[in-house]
Protein backbone atom coordinates (compact mmCIF):
# COMPACT_ATOMS: atom_id res chain seq x y z
CA UNK A 1 0.00 0.00 0.00
CA UNK A 2 1.47 3.45 -0.96
CA UNK A 3 2.25 5.87 1.84
CA UNK A 4 0.66 9.11 0.01
CA UNK A 5 4.15 10.90 0.34
CA UNK A 6 5.76 12.21 -2.45
CA UNK A 7 9.81 12.36 -2.67
CA UNK A 8 11.32 14.13 -5.74
CA UNK A 9 14.44 12.76 -6.52
CA UNK A 10 16.22 16.01 -5.89
CA UNK A 11 14.82 19.34 -3.94
CA UNK A 12 16.61 22.24 -4.78
CA UNK A 13 14.43 24.26 -3.14
CA UNK A 14 15.04 22.55 0.53
CA UNK A 15 18.22 23.86 -0.10
CA UNK A 16 18.25 27.27 -1.30
CA UNK A 17 15.44 28.73 1.47
CA UNK A 18 18.02 28.88 4.42
CA UNK A 19 20.57 30.69 1.63
CA UNK A 20 18.49 32.70 0.06
CA UNK A 21 18.75 36.29 1.53
CA UNK A 22 22.38 35.44 1.61
CA UNK A 23 22.64 34.21 -2.00
CA UNK A 24 20.39 36.80 -3.32
CA UNK A 25 22.71 39.50 -1.87
CA UNK A 26 25.24 38.16 -3.12
CA UNK A 27 24.00 38.31 -6.88
CA UNK A 28 23.00 41.75 -5.98
CA UNK A 29 26.92 42.56 -4.88
CA UNK A 30 27.88 41.51 -8.96
CA UNK A 31 24.95 42.93 -10.52
CA UNK A 32 25.71 46.25 -8.23
CA UNK A 33 29.35 46.27 -9.62
CA UNK A 34 28.98 45.34 -13.38
CA UNK A 35 32.04 43.03 -13.31
CA UNK A 36 29.87 39.48 -14.69
CA UNK A 37 33.18 37.77 -16.95
CA UNK A 38 36.11 37.33 -14.18
CA UNK A 39 37.21 39.35 -11.69
CA UNK A 40 37.68 39.39 -7.88
CA UNK A 41 34.60 37.13 -6.91
CA UNK A 42 36.37 34.40 -9.84
CA UNK A 43 39.22 35.13 -7.99
CA UNK A 44 37.82 34.86 -4.36
CA UNK A 45 36.36 31.47 -5.20
CA UNK A 46 39.56 29.98 -6.96
CA UNK A 47 41.51 31.10 -3.63
CA UNK A 48 38.87 29.55 -1.67
CA UNK A 49 39.19 26.22 -3.27
CA UNK A 50 42.30 26.07 -3.25
CA UNK A 51 42.04 26.40 0.24
CA UNK A 52 39.21 23.84 0.45
CA UNK A 53 41.24 20.72 -1.59
CA UNK A 54 44.43 21.55 -0.33
CA UNK A 55 45.78 22.27 -4.19
CA UNK A 56 48.26 25.20 -5.46
CA UNK A 57 46.07 26.01 -8.51
CA UNK A 58 42.18 25.83 -8.63
CA UNK A 59 40.66 27.05 -12.25
CA UNK A 60 37.06 27.73 -12.54
CA UNK A 61 35.64 26.93 -16.05
CA UNK A 62 31.91 27.45 -17.50
CA UNK A 63 31.15 23.20 -16.62
CA UNK A 64 32.36 19.89 -15.86
CA UNK A 65 32.46 19.10 -19.74
CA UNK A 66 34.69 22.44 -20.16
CA UNK A 67 36.89 21.26 -17.35
CA UNK A 68 37.68 18.21 -18.89
CA UNK A 69 37.61 19.16 -22.43
CA UNK A 70 40.23 22.02 -21.01
CA UNK A 71 42.34 19.66 -19.13
CA UNK A 72 42.99 17.23 -22.62
CA UNK A 73 43.45 20.15 -24.81
CA UNK A 74 46.09 21.37 -22.36
CA UNK A 75 48.04 18.38 -22.17
CA UNK A 76 48.07 18.73 -26.10
CA UNK A 77 46.07 15.83 -26.84
CA UNK A 78 44.68 15.49 -30.44
CA UNK A 79 44.10 13.04 -33.18
CA UNK A 80 46.05 9.90 -33.33
CA UNK A 81 46.55 9.85 -29.29
CA UNK A 82 44.66 7.20 -27.14
CA UNK A 83 42.78 8.58 -24.07
CA UNK A 84 41.19 5.23 -21.28
CA UNK A 85 38.64 6.10 -19.99
CA UNK A 86 35.63 3.80 -18.80
CA UNK A 87 32.46 2.86 -21.12
CA UNK A 88 30.38 3.45 -17.96
CA UNK A 89 29.98 7.26 -17.33
CA UNK A 90 27.81 10.66 -18.52
CA UNK A 91 28.72 11.13 -21.60
CA UNK A 92 31.09 14.09 -21.48
CA UNK A 93 33.97 11.98 -20.34
CA UNK A 94 34.75 10.29 -23.48
CA UNK A 95 32.74 13.18 -25.79
CA UNK A 96 35.34 15.50 -24.80
CA UNK A 97 38.03 12.74 -25.84
CA UNK A 98 36.50 12.64 -29.05
CA UNK A 99 36.40 16.63 -29.34
CA UNK A 100 39.60 17.23 -29.46
CA UNK A 101 40.38 14.59 -32.42
CA UNK A 102 41.54 11.61 -29.60
CA UNK A 103 40.09 8.26 -29.65
CA UNK A 104 38.44 7.10 -26.59
CA UNK A 105 40.42 3.09 -25.37
CA UNK A 106 37.11 2.41 -23.64
CA UNK A 107 37.79 -0.45 -20.37
CA UNK A 108 35.28 -1.81 -18.42
CA UNK A 109 34.16 -1.37 -14.83
CA UNK A 110 34.43 -2.86 -11.57
CA UNK A 111 30.91 -4.30 -10.55
CA UNK A 112 31.17 -3.21 -6.85
CA UNK A 113 31.83 0.17 -7.37
CA UNK A 114 31.11 1.11 -10.62
CA UNK A 115 34.24 2.56 -11.05
CA UNK A 116 37.28 1.68 -13.61
CA UNK A 117 38.86 -1.60 -13.63
CA UNK A 118 42.38 -1.12 -12.95
CA UNK A 119 43.81 -3.99 -14.47
CA UNK A 120 41.51 -3.10 -17.49
CA UNK A 121 43.35 0.02 -18.16
CA UNK A 122 46.75 -1.81 -17.55
CA UNK A 123 45.65 -4.06 -20.53
CA UNK A 124 44.30 -1.01 -23.07
CA UNK A 125 47.61 0.71 -22.44
CA UNK A 126 49.80 1.15 -25.71
CA UNK A 127 52.24 3.26 -27.57
CA UNK A 128 49.72 5.58 -28.32
CA UNK A 129 48.05 6.00 -25.29
CA UNK A 130 48.83 9.65 -24.19
CA UNK A 131 46.62 9.97 -20.96
CA UNK A 132 43.89 8.09 -18.81
CA UNK A 133 40.81 9.35 -17.61
CA UNK A 134 39.41 7.20 -14.52
CA UNK A 135 35.79 8.09 -13.24
CA UNK A 136 35.04 8.83 -9.79
CA UNK A 137 31.60 7.56 -10.26
CA UNK A 138 28.95 8.50 -7.93
CA UNK A 139 30.89 10.31 -5.59
CA UNK A 140 32.94 7.47 -4.49
CA UNK A 141 37.22 7.35 -5.96
CA UNK A 142 38.18 4.91 -8.33
CA UNK A 143 41.71 2.66 -6.85
CA UNK A 144 43.91 5.35 -7.39
CA UNK A 145 46.74 3.57 -5.79
CA UNK A 146 46.64 1.00 -8.71
CA UNK A 147 45.39 3.46 -11.31
CA UNK A 148 48.32 5.90 -10.54
CA UNK A 149 50.85 2.94 -10.20
CA UNK A 150 50.07 1.51 -14.06
CA UNK A 151 50.04 5.63 -15.17
CA UNK A 152 53.27 5.93 -13.23
CA UNK A 153 55.21 2.16 -15.24
CA UNK A 154 54.71 3.91 -18.39
CA UNK A 155 54.93 7.45 -18.04
CA UNK A 156 51.28 8.71 -18.58
CA UNK A 157 49.76 11.19 -17.18
CA UNK A 158 46.17 11.00 -15.16
CA UNK A 159 43.11 13.17 -15.80
CA UNK A 160 40.98 12.12 -12.74
CA UNK A 161 36.77 12.96 -13.57
CA UNK A 162 35.77 13.95 -10.14
CA UNK A 163 32.87 16.15 -11.74
CA UNK A 164 30.54 13.77 -9.22
CA UNK A 165 33.12 13.93 -6.24
CA UNK A 166 34.14 17.14 -4.55
CA UNK A 167 34.97 16.18 -0.90
CA UNK A 168 34.98 12.25 -1.26
CA UNK A 169 38.62 10.84 -0.26
CA UNK A 170 40.35 7.66 -0.35
CA UNK A 171 43.25 7.09 2.25
CA UNK A 172 43.37 10.87 3.12
CA UNK A 173 43.29 12.02 -0.29
CA UNK A 174 41.19 14.44 -1.70
CA UNK A 175 39.69 13.44 -5.23
CA UNK A 176 41.18 15.52 -8.01
CA UNK A 177 44.55 15.83 -6.24
CA UNK A 178 46.25 12.63 -7.22
CA UNK A 179 46.72 12.28 -11.12
CA UNK A 180 48.02 15.77 -12.89
CA UNK A 181 44.67 17.60 -13.10
CA UNK A 182 41.53 17.04 -11.22
CA UNK A 183 38.02 18.16 -13.32
CA UNK A 184 34.85 18.91 -10.93
CA UNK A 185 31.45 19.70 -11.67
CA UNK A 186 29.19 22.91 -10.13
CA UNK A 187 26.01 21.56 -11.91
CA UNK A 188 22.81 22.47 -9.78
CA UNK A 189 22.18 19.15 -8.74
CA UNK A 190 25.64 18.14 -7.39
CA UNK A 191 26.81 18.41 -3.70
CA UNK A 192 28.34 21.68 -4.36
CA UNK A 193 26.11 23.41 -7.12
CA UNK A 194 25.91 26.61 -8.91
CA UNK A 195 22.94 28.72 -10.53
CA UNK A 196 23.29 27.24 -13.40
CA UNK A 197 26.33 25.43 -15.53
CA UNK A 198 30.03 25.68 -13.59
CA UNK A 199 33.25 23.71 -13.15
CA UNK A 200 36.71 23.46 -11.87
CA UNK A 201 40.01 21.98 -13.01
CA UNK A 202 42.47 21.86 -9.78
CA UNK A 203 46.38 21.11 -10.17
CA UNK A 204 49.59 21.18 -8.47
CA UNK A 205 51.63 21.73 -11.44
CA UNK A 206 52.08 25.81 -12.16
CA UNK A 207 52.97 25.61 -16.11
CA UNK A 208 49.52 23.56 -16.42
CA UNK A 209 47.31 25.95 -14.41
CA UNK A 210 48.94 28.88 -16.97
CA UNK A 211 48.06 26.81 -19.67
CA UNK A 212 44.62 26.08 -18.90
CA UNK A 213 44.14 29.88 -17.57
CA UNK A 214 45.20 30.98 -21.25
CA UNK A 215 42.59 28.21 -23.16
CA UNK A 216 39.80 29.15 -20.34
CA UNK A 217 40.12 32.80 -22.25
CA UNK A 218 40.78 31.93 -25.93
CA UNK A 219 44.52 31.26 -25.50
CA UNK A 220 44.71 34.78 -25.21
CA UNK A 221 48.21 36.82 -23.82
CA UNK A 222 47.97 39.45 -23.62
CA UNK A 223 44.89 40.66 -24.58
CA UNK A 224 44.03 40.03 -28.47
CA UNK A 225 47.51 38.51 -28.75
CA UNK A 226 47.12 34.61 -28.93
CA UNK A 227 49.67 32.19 -29.26
CA UNK A 228 47.28 29.08 -29.37
CA UNK A 229 43.71 28.35 -29.65
CA UNK A 230 42.03 28.10 -26.82
CA UNK A 231 38.12 28.40 -26.08
CA UNK A 232 35.32 30.33 -24.35
CA UNK A 233 35.73 28.18 -20.97
CA UNK A 234 35.41 31.54 -18.26
CA UNK A 235 32.60 31.35 -15.25
CA UNK A 236 30.76 33.72 -14.47
CA UNK A 237 31.41 36.61 -11.62
CA UNK A 238 27.13 35.84 -11.09
CA UNK A 239 27.80 31.77 -10.36
CA UNK A 240 31.16 32.22 -8.33
CA UNK A 241 29.44 34.55 -5.93
CA UNK A 242 26.83 31.91 -5.56
CA UNK A 243 29.34 29.23 -5.10
CA UNK A 244 31.38 31.40 -2.57
CA UNK A 245 27.96 31.35 -0.52
CA UNK A 246 27.50 27.91 -0.18
CA UNK A 247 31.13 26.59 -0.15
CA UNK A 248 31.29 26.75 3.52
CA UNK A 249 28.06 24.61 4.07
CA UNK A 250 29.58 21.73 1.53
CA UNK A 251 30.93 19.38 4.24
CA UNK A 252 27.85 19.46 6.58
CA UNK A 253 25.77 18.96 3.17
CA UNK A 254 27.64 15.60 2.31
CA UNK A 255 27.85 14.74 5.89
CA UNK A 256 23.87 14.57 5.85
CA UNK A 257 24.03 12.48 2.27
CA UNK A 258 26.21 10.11 3.70
CA UNK A 259 24.16 10.09 7.24
CA UNK A 260 20.76 9.65 4.51
CA UNK A 261 23.00 6.25 3.16
CA UNK A 262 23.41 4.64 6.22
CA UNK A 263 19.72 5.38 6.88
CA UNK A 264 18.91 4.04 3.70
CA UNK A 265 20.98 0.63 4.11
CA UNK A 266 19.18 0.21 7.64
CA UNK A 267 15.98 0.57 6.50
CA UNK A 268 16.35 -1.38 3.16
CA UNK A 269 17.99 -4.50 5.81
CA UNK A 270 15.24 -3.79 8.33
CA UNK A 271 12.88 -4.40 5.39
CA UNK A 272 14.62 -8.02 4.26
CA UNK A 273 15.47 -6.08 1.14
CA UNK A 274 19.34 -5.77 1.45
CA UNK A 275 19.65 -8.94 -0.71
CA UNK A 276 17.13 -8.50 -2.90
CA UNK A 277 18.24 -4.91 -3.62
CA UNK A 278 22.05 -4.50 -4.43
CA UNK A 279 23.06 -1.67 -1.91
CA UNK A 280 25.85 0.83 -2.71
CA UNK A 281 29.39 -0.40 -1.20
CA UNK A 282 31.34 2.40 0.67
CA UNK A 283 35.32 1.02 -0.32
CA UNK A 284 37.12 0.84 2.79
CA UNK A 285 39.61 3.88 3.70
CA UNK A 286 37.34 5.74 1.11
CA UNK A 287 34.91 8.84 2.03
CA UNK A 288 31.45 8.41 -0.82
CA UNK A 289 30.04 11.75 -0.79
CA UNK A 290 26.87 9.88 -1.84
CA UNK A 291 26.50 12.60 -4.97
CA UNK A 292 23.89 9.33 -6.12
CA UNK A 293 23.13 6.57 -4.34
CA UNK A 294 22.54 3.58 -6.99
CA UNK A 295 20.92 0.39 -6.33
CA UNK A 296 20.57 -2.89 -8.47
CA UNK A 297 17.51 -3.95 -9.10
CA UNK A 298 15.95 -6.65 -11.27
CA UNK A 299 13.60 -5.60 -13.75
CA UNK A 300 14.64 -2.33 -13.17
CA UNK A 301 12.08 -0.57 -15.23
CA UNK A 302 9.31 -2.35 -14.02
CA UNK A 303 10.17 -1.69 -10.40
CA UNK A 304 11.13 2.38 -11.71
CA UNK A 305 7.58 2.56 -13.10
CA UNK A 306 5.95 1.05 -10.17
CA UNK A 307 7.75 3.78 -8.11
CA UNK A 308 6.24 6.93 -10.10
CA UNK A 309 3.22 5.39 -9.64
CA UNK A 310 3.84 5.58 -6.22
CA UNK A 311 5.07 9.20 -5.96
CA UNK A 312 9.02 8.58 -5.67
CA UNK A 313 11.41 10.06 -8.43
CA UNK A 314 14.37 8.16 -9.51
CA UNK A 315 16.66 7.95 -12.32
CA UNK A 316 18.96 5.97 -14.29
CA UNK A 317 22.83 6.91 -14.10
CA UNK A 318 23.34 5.91 -17.19
CA UNK A 319 21.18 3.61 -19.67
CA UNK A 320 23.73 2.84 -22.61
CA UNK A 321 27.19 2.70 -22.11
CA UNK A 322 29.68 4.34 -24.38
CA UNK A 323 30.71 1.12 -26.58
CA UNK A 324 26.72 1.15 -27.52
CA UNK A 325 25.88 4.96 -28.37
CA UNK A 326 25.89 5.20 -31.93
CA UNK A 327 28.46 8.73 -31.75
CA UNK A 328 30.81 6.07 -30.95
CA UNK A 329 30.13 2.98 -33.26
CA UNK A 330 33.72 3.36 -34.88
CA UNK A 331 35.21 2.33 -32.60
CA UNK A 332 34.10 -0.88 -33.71
CA UNK A 333 33.00 -2.15 -30.21
CA UNK A 334 29.55 -4.87 -29.84
CA UNK A 335 26.91 -5.52 -26.67
CA UNK A 336 28.84 -8.15 -24.93
CA UNK A 337 32.56 -6.61 -25.39
CA UNK A 338 31.98 -4.87 -21.66
CA UNK A 339 29.63 -7.08 -19.67
CA UNK A 340 29.81 -4.98 -16.26
CA UNK A 341 29.36 -1.91 -17.98
CA UNK A 342 26.20 -3.07 -19.63
CA UNK A 343 24.60 -4.96 -16.30
CA UNK A 344 25.11 -1.96 -14.60
CA UNK A 345 23.40 0.27 -17.21
CA UNK A 346 20.51 -2.52 -17.60
CA UNK A 347 20.16 -2.91 -13.41
CA UNK A 348 21.24 0.48 -11.34
CA UNK A 349 18.65 2.72 -10.44
CA UNK A 350 19.56 5.95 -8.40
CA UNK A 351 16.95 6.81 -5.22
CA UNK A 352 16.58 10.17 -3.66
CA UNK A 353 19.40 11.29 -1.08
CA UNK A 354 19.21 14.75 -0.78
CA UNK A 355 20.60 15.98 2.11
CA UNK A 356 17.04 17.66 3.58
CA UNK A 357 15.58 14.18 3.01
CA UNK A 358 13.45 13.33 6.19
CA UNK A 359 13.02 9.92 7.82
CA UNK A 360 10.07 9.51 6.76
CA UNK A 361 10.30 10.67 3.12
CA UNK A 362 13.13 8.06 3.69
CA UNK A 363 10.65 5.29 4.86
CA UNK A 364 8.44 6.07 2.02
CA UNK A 365 10.93 4.77 -0.46
CA UNK A 366 11.80 1.85 0.66
CA UNK A 367 7.85 1.23 0.78
CA UNK A 368 7.28 1.64 -2.42
CA UNK A 369 10.40 0.01 -3.07
CA UNK A 370 9.15 -3.54 -1.33
CA UNK A 371 6.20 -2.84 -2.90
CA UNK A 372 7.67 -2.81 -5.75
CA UNK A 373 9.65 -5.99 -5.54
CA UNK A 374 6.85 -7.68 -4.11
CA UNK A 375 4.79 -6.65 -7.14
Amino acid sequence: MTTGVTVPLLDLQAQYRPLREELLAAVTRVCDTQRFILGPEVDALEHDLEQALGVSHAITVSSGTDAILAALMALGIGPGDEVITPTYSFFATAGCVARVGATPRLVDIDPATFNVDPEAIRAAITAKTKAILPVHLYGQMADMSAVMQAAGEHGIPVIEDACQAIGATQNGRQAGTLGIAGCFSFFPSKNLGAFGDAGLVITNDASLAHELKLLRNHGAEPKYVHKRIGGNFRLDALQAAVLRVKLPHLDRWTEARRSNAIRYDRLFAAEGLATSVGLPREVPGCRHIFNQYVVRVRERDRVRASLAQQGIGTEIYYPVPFHLQECFAGLGHARGDFPHAEEAADTTLALPIYGELTLEQQQAVVAAMREAMAA
